[in-house]
């Protein structure tokens, strides 16, 4: 699109074809000359030497403001001083394949854009139909070495030098008009426009280079502030027992002192001081302490030094007074008229210069010599002490309270350090005692650790017995149950043997009489009877019996099929709690013309049922 814009741009009304004869070769080299290359003839041959031609630019020297070759008074050639309102004049160019002819000179100059920052791509435009890739470069190959070139097929181009000051030499070619050979064909001329390309591809390249400036200006400002910056202070190590030692040695040694104490502030400030580190950090804490009097001492000797040097320099000021008294005197004896007459004007009003001069000096001094001694006065000096006794016995008794102070401070310290030792005499025997007792605790731990695992065992050992006797319980339980059916089964096959005995009988008394046959057969029914009674009756034993016999008969009858001993014993638990199964399953064994066992289902599925057979009992008699 900015191609499209430059190549409209360019395009503009065209003059009439323009034929101007060379007859001054000069002129053609003059022209050469204001484009700032070097004249070449049609054979290659230099029209005009290189002492006339202004050097090129130097590219390492920057980026600096070319020479605008279309400024009043510059030009690229040595000529005649000219008036500033005067115009460069352009000239007729002559090339191999074509001839530029410059615009009227009445016209304004071409107009060109903003130069924008590192363009080193110009647009071309207006070109001839028929004008090549050849033809343009051989022309704008004069301005300098170029990089690339960009033509398209609506009579513009593109242009791109190796260097930017090449662009303003281009631009001294706007507003010539081309044309090819010797051709007066409307597509072999044409009026080119130059001027600074918006399509540009140089643009990345100089950011690029604007980047890097910048990067190294940043790195050097950081060098430089790193430079400037202050060292850090160096990092304060944690505290530990073995460090404590070695910073206990360090608050002993005067050098050492001021760095030692900022490690134990930070401590301190930390909160490093916890029971088991107090009395390290006591210690401490005492050895910073005892440099107190060392201060003292020092502070002293800077004050006695002090005051040497103020009567020192006491000394020298009354010395330098002196002085300036003498040559004061001198300077009024030479002020005298009998001296005075002798010098001359001039040397009358430098001595007078010169004792105003030493006077004033002389005051000033005089003046710091009386606020000395006035300072003096307002202190209490030794006479005053002597003089007045009261005063040096307040003295003495204030030197033996200081002594005294500093005495009791030192047995105070002396005290604290004796406690800290006691203090630390007990924590070892605490440490003692707690490792003898954890021996204590560990013998006793193992003790009770093998009591715990006897007891285990003992326990397990009860379980065991407890399983095996509950097992035995099961055994018995078994065995009286099977007890019990074995008397129901001993009891039914008495039954069985004495009904075929009975039969026996009545086959062997069937041939007696008839009356014998009543009488037996009278006698047979109460023996029946009789024993159909102790079946029947005799086993109950009770009236409860009697009254359970009822409830099972009934439960049974309803249940056709039997029913376990366990839903028997369920149901009549209800009625009656103290009764067991096993007594339920007893009753019915004793009675068994009333109550039959049956094994029903195969393996794991087998069940004992009871079932009521009193009615089958009863008919099968």
């Amino acid at each position: 699109m900015a191609s499209a814009a430059d190549g409209i741009g360019s395009l503009g009304t065209e003059q009439s074809h323009i034929t101007v004869p060379v007859a001054d070769p000069g002129a053609w080299a003059t022209a050469m000359n204001n484009l700032g290359i070097v004249p070449m003839g049609l054979t290659g041959q230099q029209l005009v030497s290189d002492s006339i031609c202004i050097q090129g630019f130097d590219p390492n020297l920057g980026i600096i403001t070319p020479i605008n070759p279309m400024m009043a008074g510059i030009s690229l050639v040595q000529s005649h001083p000219v008036a500033a309102e005067l115009p460069v004049i352009k000239e007729i160019i002559h090339c191999k394949n074509c001839t530029l002819f410059p615009q009227n000179p009445n016209l304004p100059p071409p107009s060109t854009r903003e130069r924008p920052p590192g363009c080193k791509t110009v647009f071309v435009g207006g070109l001839p139909e028929n004008a090549t890739e050849e033809i343009v470069k051989e022309v704008f190959d004069q301005c300098g070495e170029i990089v690339a070139i960009r033509k398209s097929k609506k009579n513009f181009c593109h242009i791109r030098f190796i260097e930017e000051f090449m662009v303003d030499k281009a631009l001294y070619l706007s507003g010539y008009r081309m044309r090819i050979g010797s051709s007066t064909d409307k597509k072999d001329s044409g009026r080119i426009h130059v001027d600074f390309a918006q399509a540009r591809d140089d643009l990345y390249e100089w950011e690029c280079k604007q980047r890097l400036l910048a990067r190294e200006e940043r790195h050097r400002r950081k060098i430089q502030e790193d430079w400037l910056r202050p060292p850090s202070p160096p990092p304060i190590m944690h505290f530990s027992e073995h460090e404590a030692a070695l910073l206990a040695e360090k608050l002993k040694d005067d050098n050492k002192f001021s760095d030692a104490t900022a490690v134990l502030f930070t401590w301190i400030d930390r909160g490093e001081v916890n029971r088991r580190t107090a009395n390290h950090f006591y210690s401490m804490i005492q050895s910073a302490n005892s440099h107190v009097r060392r201060l003292m001492n020092e502070k002293a000797q800077h004050e006695e030094e002090m005051e040497l040097a103020k009567e020192h320099f006491k000394n020298s000021l009354l010395a330098i007074l002196t002085q300036f008294e003498q040559i004061t005197a001198v300077f009024t004896a030479a002020t005298r008229q009998k001296a005075w007459d002798h010098f001359s004007k001039a040397q009358r009003k430098n001595i007078d210069i010169w004792r105003k001069q030493s006077e004033e000096l002389r005051n000033a001094h005089s003046e710091d010599i009386m606020g000395i001694r006035r300072e003096e006065e307002m202190e209490m000096s030794d006479e005053d002490l002597e003089e007045n006794p009261c005063k040096k016995m307040r003295m003495e008794d204030t030197v033996l309270s200081a002594q005294t102070c500093a005495l009791r401070e030192e047995n105070d310290s002396l005290r604290w350090q004796l406690d800290a030792y006691r203090n630390e005499v007990e924590l070892l025997k605490k440490e003692q005692g707690k490792m003898y007792r954890t021996e204590e605790d560990h013998t006793q731990e193992q003790q009770l650790h093998f009591l715990q695992q006897t007891m285990q065992n003992m326990q397990q050992q009860l379980l065991r017995l407890q399983e095996e006797l509950k097992g035995k319980e099961l055994e018995l339980e078994q065995a009286k149950d099977e007890q019990h059916y074995l008397e129901g089964e001993v009891l039914s096959l008495r039954e069985k043997l004495l009904n075929a005995m009975e039969s026996v009988d009545l086959t062997n008394h069937n041939s007696e009489g008839h009356e014998k046959g009543v009488n037996g057969t009278a006698a047979l029914y109460h023996h029946r009877e009789k024993n159909n009674d102790a079946v029947i009756w005799g086993p109950l034993r009770s009236e409860k019996e009697a009254l359970l016999l009822g409830i099972i008969s009934t439960f049974l009858h309803v249940h056709p099929f039997g029913a376990n001993i366990e839903y028997l014993w369920s149901y009549i638990q209800r009625l009656d709690t103290k009764i067991s199964a096993g007594e339920l399953e007893r009753l019915m064994v004793r009675l068994p013309n009333m109550f039959q066992q049956e094994f029903s289902g195969v393996g794991a599925t087998l069940e004992k049922r009871w079932k009521f057979c009193g009615f089958e009992t009863l008919k099968s008699v």
